[in-house]
């Protein structure tokens, strides 16, 4: 009867608490922490969906790692879009102590955002000895995409291609997500119009191309993007898949919203599981 009470008590205080965040199914239902960690583990990638300057993402992308390093230890990789592939050199140096803190912060291109929210992630791996991707294409080429299109990225030198997809790249114009880019930037010249999607296409493929290339069958690789490149089972996963369709990706989402008793319908069957955090949460930046 004690533990009745008790277990009533906390119930009670959940349903008239306020939460920070509540973590839904692909199907909209409600799911507990540990549960979706523990559906997640056989995963060969998952990729988790922030908000850049949501707390309650960069708290849950640390604490899911934390979690799966418990289960997979050193067959864990973590990867990044907040790092761009020319700067892998720092980013593994730094990792495996090579180079100190001060150095680190003075040669690599990081977010303003990199010690409250990302710096925990590269630390992590540095506590244990793991291998972190530096994922993301350099934003001076996702530029000339978007001034060129493709064709422009074939100037680039052999050297400076290895920090991007290889070429030639594959794009589909009709996937929904970089048909509402076009959408959202009506005011752009045609040309421009066109590319706006493509830059975002080049960013897709390069994170795709090097999660793929650090990735090998008996490891889980968790990524940090950008909810939009990896909603929707598109962007990042379009490349995946096209890539190996037989991997097993775990697709996680960040979404806020003024009432997060429920998920938004719109919501479903976008993403395997996806945080709803409530809209006015402290911001990081």
């Amino acid at each position: 009867m004690k533990r009745l009470i008790i277990l009533a008590f906390i119930l009670m205080g959940f349903s008239n608490g306020n939460p920070t965040y509540r973590l839904f199914k692909e199907n909209g239902k409600p799911i507990r922490y540990q549960k979706m960690i523990k559906q997640i583990a056989d995963a060969d990638i998952v990729l988790f969906g922030e908000l850049h300057n949501n707390p309650i993402s960069h708290w849950l992308e640390l604490q899911v790692t934390k979690d799966l390093y418990q289960l997979k230890g050193e067959k864990l990789v973590l990867g990044a879009e907040m790092f761009e592939a020319d700067n892998q050199e720092f980013v593994s140096k730094y990792v495996k102590r090579e180079m100190d803190e001060e150095s680190f912060m003075d040669t690599t291109r990081l977010w303003k955002n990199y010690k409250t929210d990302y710096k925990p992630l590269l630390d992590f791996a540095k506590k244990h000895n793991l291998h972190f991707v530096a994922s993301n294409i350099p934003r001076r080429y996702a530029s000339m995409v978007f001034r060129g299109g493709f064709e422009a990225l074939e100037q680039l030198s052999d050297q400076e291609k290895s920090w991007i997809a290889p070429l030639p790249v594959k794009y589909d114009a009709e996937l929904p997500g970089y048909k509402a880019m076009k959408k959202m930037s009506m005011h752009m010249s045609a040309d421009m119009l066109d590319n706006f999607p493509k830059a975002q296409a080049i960013k897709d493929a390069s994170m795709a191309h090097f999660i793929l290339e650090n990735w090998s069958q008996g490891q889980q690789f968790i990524h940090y993007n950008g909810a939009y490149h990896s909603n929707n089972y598109e962007g990042i996963i379009w490349y995946l898949k096209q890539a190996n369709p037989d991997l097993k990706i775990v697709s996680i989402y960040t979404a806020t919203a003024k009432n997060i008793r429920k998920m938004n319908p719109i919501l479903k069957g976008k993403n395997t599981y996806c945080i709803v955090v409530p809209e006015d949460m402290t911001k990081t930046y």
